[in-house]
């Protein structure tokens, strides 16, 4: 029986996120941690902020991928 011989995949150009996706969701993370601190600070637990972090990261991340589809990459 004859032996495969596995090639390795070449890495395809434009694999990664492009850098306006990353731009929205550091973005808007930073800006939840800042709003859920301001707001949550003496009325809930310290951890709040981190999820309005987290919950701006991740909506980031959709309006980074919307703002590609429309007008393309920052860079």
């Amino acid at each position: 029986m004859p032996k495969r011989r596995f090639k390795q995949k070449a890495k395809r150009e434009g694999a990664d996120w492009p850098v306006v996706v990353y731009l929205w969701a550091v973005g808007l993370a930073f800006l939840g941690y800042l709003t859920g601190e301001t707001v949550f600070r003496t009325t809930q637990p310290h951890p709040i902020h981190w999820l309005v972090a987290l919950i701006g990261g991740i909506s980031g991340i959709g309006l980074g991928w919307l703002w590609f589809r429309w007008r393309g990459d920052v860079i």
